[in-house]
């Protein structure tokens, strides 16, 4: 445990019902009964004390304090928690005076990095932690309370139990070499690698599920003018974002809104109509359009359903090649005359026809629609680089069949401490205070 103790507000600052102001250390209820008083003098742990806390000389702020005895804590340490009336100016004078006593400012993240050193969560549940705070639809709160529960944790701590199990088989066969077959141990250790490296891409399968849990599905409308980008935007976000006219080139710049389907945020981007133009404001954004395009996850391919394909959407078709792409057949309350093409929606704008179609079809394209949150999602880039990292490891010990059992002992030590990396048994302390540092003051 950490010498000395710390403090910070864990609410948002502004005017609220409720304020709390947050101690953890050895020294916390020493420092908290200086300052308030209750009728009963004796503090029960995690029992609700009302009393008063006293500020300025004369003033007293009735309010609750709460004590959690070490180990039974947030922190693994002696907490204590005051519940005052919420308000900025109150919040900070209640900071203000506990600081005074001596206390230190807690650091952005510092509670729950003592959690960590005090074997309270594991860095993979800290991360989701954060995942939880800053979530910004169902399914990524979702993922974040499942990886909070331990889920992932769980599935590394198997994969290195296997991983010991093999390094004490290795350590027997060379400690008894007369009385243990070499050959039978190697059969053992490729066996139970394959299944360690079956479990290793089962859980990367998820990686670019869990880039579009936290950030989003990025989607892009593109078209030439006037074939109904703006009013497919519209009808997908359900309320007029974009400008409709009948005038091309009405859309000069990218407009950007998000709305969630199915628990996940859907970032939509009404581009710029990419056609010939000499007008330099609209060249401009036709340029930025298709830099947009690099971005996008998905395209949507407006076409208007009632015209024939021109040079303008072959030119666009070229730009889009390489993407997931949905040929969005727009008019489709007028007489088509457009070719059929694979992958298309008939839709009409103007009617809603098949909107609700491209929301389901957008979350195909990026394989979101049978994700599974009851298994294991990766909460961030970190995680993913560790264990496609250990992936080729695991390759490299695969293809070593002729190495001695000394050899693979040191290879799968090194495995061993490239999985603990995710929970941060075995992450360097630098790691560590850079996850740390992303939480919020009084976290």
């Amino acid at each position: 445990m950490e010498e000395d103790t710390i403090v910070s507000i864990s609410t948002p600052l502004g005017r609220g019902a409720i304020a709390i102001v947050r101690m953890s250390g050895k020294e916390s209820l020493f420092f908290a009964q200086k300052i308030f008083h209750c009728k009963n003098d004796e503090i029960v742990t995690r029992f609700l004390h009302f009393g008063r806390l006293e500020l300025d000389e004369g003033e007293f702020e009735e309010c609750l304090m709460v004590y959690f005895k070490a180990p039974f804590s947030y922190t693994g340490e002696d907490v204590v928690e005051f519940q005052i009336h919420g308000g900025v100016l109150l919040a900070q004078k209640v900071l203000d005076k506990i600081l005074s006593l001596g206390v230190r400012l807690a650091e952005p993240g510092e509670f729950s990095k003592r959690a960590f050193i005090n074997g309270k969560i594991t860095l993979d549940k800290a991360e989701a932690i954060i995942g939880e705070i800053n979530a910004e639809s169902e399914a990524e709160l979702k993922n974040s309370l499942s990886l909070t529960g331990g889920k992932l944790t769980q599935e590394i701590d198997n994969v290195q139990e296997n991983i010991k199990y093999l390094l004490a088989e290795i350590e027997v066969g060379l400690d008894y070499p007369d009385e243990t077959e070499e050959t039978q141990i190697k059969t053992n250790i490729f066996e139970k690698l394959e299944e360690v490296l079956s479990k290793t891409n089962k859980i990367l399968e998820t990686a670019q599920a869990s880039k579009f849990l936290t950030n989003g599905v990025n989607v892009a409308l593109v078209g030439k003018t006037n074939v109904g980008k703006s009013s497919i935007m519209n009808a997908l976000l359900g309320h007029e974002r974009s400008i409709v006219t009948d005038i091309k080139g009405t859309t000069r710049d990218s407009v950007s809104e998000s709305f969630h389907f199915s628990g996940i945020k859907i970032n939509l981007i009404d581009t710029a109509g990419i056609r010939q133009t000499t007008d330099t404001v609209e060249t401009l954004g036709i340029e930025k359009s298709k830099k947009m395009l690099e971005a996008a996850d998905v395209v949507l391919f407006v076409l208007d359903g009632s015209e024939k394909e021109s040079e303008d959407d072959k030119e666009i078709e070229k730009l889009i090649k390489d993407k997931n792409v949905l040929y969005i057949i727009n008019k489709s309350d007028k007489k088509r005359v457009a070719k059929k093409r694979a992958n298309e929606i008939e839709v009409s704008a103007l009617t809603g026809k098949n909107i609700e179609k491209i929301k389901e079809e957008i979350l195909k394209q990026v394989k979101l629609e049978k994700l599974d949150l009851n298994e294991s999602v990766l909460a961030n880039e970190r995680q993913t680089k560790i264990l496609l990292d250990a992936k080729d490891m695991l390759l490299k010990i695969l293809g070593s069949k002729n190495e001695t059992l000394d050899v693979f002992s040191m290879l799968l030590k090194e495995l061993w401490l490239q999985f603990g990396k995710i929970t941060g048994k075995t992450e360097n302390e630098d790691i560590i205070d850079l996850i740390f540092s992303k939480f919020c003051l009084g976290k």
